[in-house]
């Protein structure tokens, strides 16, 4: 990887490291009060995902305008910038939670719950939807940060909630002392407070830090415009982002069929497939400005040479990530359930989705490397591809051959077509360029 990009990459990648190492100990403390609560948790993992997508969106679309204000000098217009993506992401978010909130049960129903998950689900879900609000700030407000120049502080408010996160699950899942034990619920206040620690340090650090809020109201004249010109940037991105929970709710229907341990299994493997692409996660989002700035200057031969390194760096660095976790199966299976067929559906997703996970970096670079040539329809274009061209069929097909293990294998091939579509097709559009 270019110096460049590693010294862009690295604070980020810090603070997500944190963030989601500390989710995967929030999935652990679940899986101990047994496989109907893992099950359950991992059911919420597409509608979770779905708010979060919509807020990686309209962070897209906040950095873009603000970053674009403060280049050209308007540090009163920044200001403005950011209050009204503020209040927009926390309106639209707030929306999307009642919405979901009103048809938790039908909805969940819908994806293959049953009467065992879905008390479990509403516990956790409605606290966790109540709290959405505080989800979204910090979000928005790294994105204002990072518009700003600011790198490390985002990584300090992601790694600050994954702490909360992780200390606050045993005591509130458990209960110590005068807290009592709360179960999946706990799970999600857990969550929620911290979440309010990084709302309470990122409003903190925008407004006396920094000087970027200087009020907390702004007119709906002045907020309209600035709202339009995030949401022609971010919506976008955002609805290509929730391609990714859609697919996961495809894919939950079709291995609920198989039982709630193939559901809890899928669960672990998808947080464990949080952790094993982070690093393609934070290439994704330093990449972007490297390719763009480049592409502005004409520097296309910058452009590939990013691209390509960084598709390179990522096909060896998961191969490595997958002998790992290959040679792990076991201990982790162990780790997250004593029940043998959970156990077993685990170790049947580490031994094949993780092997196609660099050829899924290629594809997640190529779509913000799109992004960054403003050919956000081309990016949308391969997301369709990918999940409903490739892998889901896939996945389904090898479902119907070999079961969970044949879902799995299925899924991960759709990764190899689509990747190799994807390094195709961007080598093809800056020919053209050239």
């Amino acid at each position: 990887m270019s110096p460049l990009l590693q010294r862009l990459t690295w604070p980020v990648l810090g603070g997500m490291l944190t963030m989601m190492s500390f989710n995967l100990v929030d999935t652990f403390f679940i899986s101990l009060l047994g496989t109907a609560q893992l099950a359950a948790i991992s059911f919420t993992f597409p509608v979770t995902f779905l708010l979060i997508s919509l807020a990686i969106g309209l962070s897209i679309g906040t950095s873009a305008v603000i970053a674009k204000a403060l280049g050209a000098g308007l540090a009163d217009t920044a200001k403005e910038d950011s209050l009204a993506a503020l209040w927009l992401g926390a309106a639209l978010v707030s929306v999307l939670a009642l919405i979901i909130a009103f048809y938790l049960e039908p909805l969940f129903s819908l994806l293959g719950a049953t009467d065992t998950t879905l008390p479990f689900i509403r516990e956790y879900m409605l606290i966790w939807l109540a709290g959405s609000v505080l989800l979204v700030t910090p979000m928005i407000g790294n994105a204002i940060l990072r518009a700003a120049g600011e790198t490390k502080i985002p990584s300090l408010v992601m790694a600050s909630g994954g702490l909360v996160n992780a200390v606050l699950d045993p005591i509130l899942i458990f209960g110590l002392g005068p807290v009592p034990a709360m179960g999946m619920q706990g799970a999600a206040l857990a969550t929620v407070f911290s979440w309010l620690t990084g709302f309470i340090f990122i409003i903190y650090w925008l407004a006396v830090k920094r000087g970027l809020l200087d009020r907390f109201y702004l007119p709906l004249s002045l907020a309209l415009p600035i709202w339009r010109r995030i949401l022609h940037i971010g919506m976008p991105a955002a609805v290509a982002n929730m391609l990714t929970p859609i697919a996961m709710a495809i894919l939950m229907v079709i291995i609920a069929s198989y039982g709630p341990e193939a559901v809890a299994a899928l669960g672990v493997g998808m947080r464990l497939e949080s952790i094993a692409c982070l690093v393609v996660l934070a290439l994704s989002m330093t990449l972007p400005p490297v390719v763009g700035q480049n592409f502005g200057a004409g520097l296309l031969g910058r452009v590939q040479q990013a691209y390509f390194t960084a598709c390179h760096f990522v096909l060896k660095w998961q191969a490595g990530v997958f002998l790992l976790l290959a040679l792990l199966a076991y201990p982790i299976a162990a780790l997250f359930t004593q029940d043998q067929q959970v156990a077993t559906y685990i170790r049947y997703f580490i031994w094949s989705l993780p092997l196609s996970y660099g050829l899924q970096g290629v594809i997640i670079l190529t779509n913000s490397s799109f992004n960054a040539l403003h050919l956000p329809a081309k990016a949308m274009i391969l997301s369709l591809v990918r999940f409903f061209v490739c892998y889901i069929p896939l996945a389904w097909l090898g479902a119907k051959i070999a079961g969970v293990p044949g879902l799995f294998i299925g899924a991960m091939v759709g990764n190899l077509l689509t990747a190799s579509l994807a390094y195709y097709w961007f080598k093809q559009v800056i020919q053209r360029y050239q």
